[in-house]
């Protein structure tokens, strides 16, 4: 029996949102020490207590999708990729990613991704695939939440819109002897 590089199967398990910011890199807007601005009155801010916050404790915060609006759909595949490491597939519907509008007026319907690889902030997503280099050994669960240009995690019916993927990299083979 061959084992190949990990077994997948979708999942609907929600991400932590009580995750690290630490491993953002956009250039901050000249306007916000944090590269954001935190005065978009269509969004409500995260309750305090370590639930989205970031790296020097501000809070993205939330945007729900109001009423009647279509709601914005994600979903993730994973595939092992030929040469090393994992491809991601984000698929969505009723959103687009808009690299060129990080930081600028939130809506509902445009902005980027996070990736959360076991409830843990990895990095921020700008297209449809993206490459996974490696993964330890063990089950890991990859979610992909939805957010606006200003950073708000996109809400319906209070939960956030992600999809999560299991993957099972299997662990180191012993050589013989």
């Amino acid at each position: 029996m061959a084992i190949g590089w990990g077994a997948i199967a979708p999942s609907p398990l929600p991400a932590d949102m009580g995750h690290d910011h630490g491993h953002e890199t956009a250039t901050p807007a000249a306007d916000s020490p944090h590269g954001h601005d935190h005065d978009r009155p269509a969004a409500t801010e995260m309750p305090h207590g370590g639930d989205h916050r970031g790296h020097d404790g501000h809070s993205h915060g939330m945007m729900a999708i109001p009423e009647g609006e279509p709601v914005p759909e994600v979903t993730v595949e994973i595939f092992p990729d030929p040469v090393s490491g994992w491809n991601l597939q984000i698929q969505t519907a009723n959103w687009a990613f808009a690299p060129e509008s990080v930081n600028a007026t939130s809506t509902t319907t445009e902005g980027h991704a996070h990736l959360y690889v076991n409830g843990e902030k990895v990095t921020r997503i700008y297209s449809e695939w993206y490459h996974i280099p490696d993964l330890p050994p063990g089950e890991h669960v990859l979610t992909v939440g939805l957010n606006a240009n200003g950073h708000e995690a996109l809400m319906h019916n209070g939960e956030p819109i992600e999809a999560s993927v299991k993957v099972m990299v299997p662990g180191a083979i012993s050589e013989e002897r």
